[in-house]
């Protein structure tokens, strides 16, 4: 069948992307679902910065590449082998196929899963496939989800089923920042009530993240980033104190506010001047986690005398630790009971169309979510 997906065929463009358009609508071959693979409608599809690292360069990826990685969708066809999944079931992409099998999967950890990120690399599904094809030639999958079109064709482990009772467009939202933010505090730090959790940049993930500390019944909740309006929009969600990452005073504002440092210190902004302030916030015995994913080139030091003496932890969250088909519905159902108002993360929606338009504004910070609607 033929359907229209964004490309990119070429990383790090000048911006404004309004103008040197390194995005481009195509009307593209999509090869039906193999086996084990469904093909699916796009409901909604979440700006993010993932896909913007392969749209600025930071994270090369194989091109030429259709993008997106967040998104819901309802089943329109499955391939042979398909027997959970039929015709007209929601569902949640997940950007991380899991196989189920590898040894990361059977220790419970998939969001490691080996032959998921072995896919993901070399721009296959799962099964090794490339489904999409512009004028002859193989285009690249991105993540195993290529959400940016109308259509896709994707592996039944990159998809969870999720209940009917929630609106579609707002679903999109919990196939990255809610599962990597809500995740990154509920299963990497495993946050307790009562426990000092800070976070440092706050864009989709990190007030996905905040969300889930308010959740968790964590106190103080400290929210911190450059822009004052997304500091003011913490407050809204249930930040019980903000500061402005520009403050020269922040590290001292921050351990007076927490009582000598937060327990959990959850860096999202993907910087290394931001890795390095959650790591001087966190207190003595505390833990400084990172969800933010830098430039490939990024280097970070630090003495290990602290990590001793102190008895510091650093930890690493990649998906927020999540089993996507435990996690996502246990997440919804969160959503639906009033315990994470994730819709409140939505800035706007707008055609696909308008995608360079769209990574213009998530790149100077003028959305938490924009959802493109094809």
């Amino acid at each position: 069948m033929r359907t229209r997906s964004a490309i990119l065929r070429e990383s790090g463009m000048s911006t404004p992307y309004a103008e040197s358009r390194p995005i481009t609508i195509e009307d593209v071959e999509l090869k039906g679902p193999g086996r084990d693979e469904v093909l699916v409608k796009i409901e909604a599809a979440g700006v993010c910065h993932s896909d913007l690292s392969a749209i600025d360069g930071a994270r090369p990826r194989p091109l030429p590449i259709a993008l997106g990685h967040e998104a819901s969708a309802r089943i329109e066809a499955v391939g042979e082998g398909v027997t959970k999944l039929v015709p007209g079931d929601p569902v949640v992409m997940s950007f991380l196929p899991v196989c189920g099998e590898c040894p990361m999967c059977a220790e419970g950890r998939a969001a490691l899963c080996e032959e998921g990120y072995a896919a993901n690399a070399a721009g296959t599904l799962l099964s090794g496939a490339r489904h999409i094809h512009l004028r002859g030639l193989p285009v690249n999958h991105h993540s195993g989800v290529s959400a940016f079109s109308e259509y896709a064709v994707v592996s039944t482990k990159s998809v969870v089923k999720i209940t009917p009772e929630i609106d579609l467009t707002t679903a999109a939202v919990f196939g990255c920042a809610v599962m990597t933010g809500v995740g990154a505090v509920m299963n990497t730090c495993n946050v307790s009530p009562g426990e000092s959790v800070a976070i440092i940049g706050l864009g989709g993930v990190g007030l996905s993240a905040l969300l889930g500390a308010v959740a968790s019944g964590a106190y103080p909740i400290i929210a911190i980033d450059i822009a004052d309006a997304k500091l003011e929009q913490a407050k809204t969600l249930g930040a019980t104190h903000v500061f402005n990452a520009g403050d020269p005073d922040i590290v001292e504002q921050v351990k007076e506010a927490s009582k000598g440092g937060v327990r959990y210190a959850i860096e999202m902004a993907g910087n290394t001047r931001a890795f390095d302030l959650a790591y001087k916030i966190a207190r003595r015995g505390g833990v400084t986690a990172t969800a933010g994913l830098t430039n490939v080139n990024s280097r970070f030091e630090i003495s290990p005398l602290p990590l001793v003496g102190e008895e510091r932890t650093i930890l690493g969250s990649y998906m927020g630790s999540c089993v996507p088909s435990r996690d996502i519905p246990r997440y919804i159902e969160l959503y639906r009971a009033g315990r994470l108002p994730v819709d409140r993360l939505i800035s706007s929606t707008g055609p696909l169309s308008e995608i360079n338009e769209a990574f213009d504004k998530l790149r100077k910070g003028e959305v938490i979510r924009h959802l493109l609607i094809p």
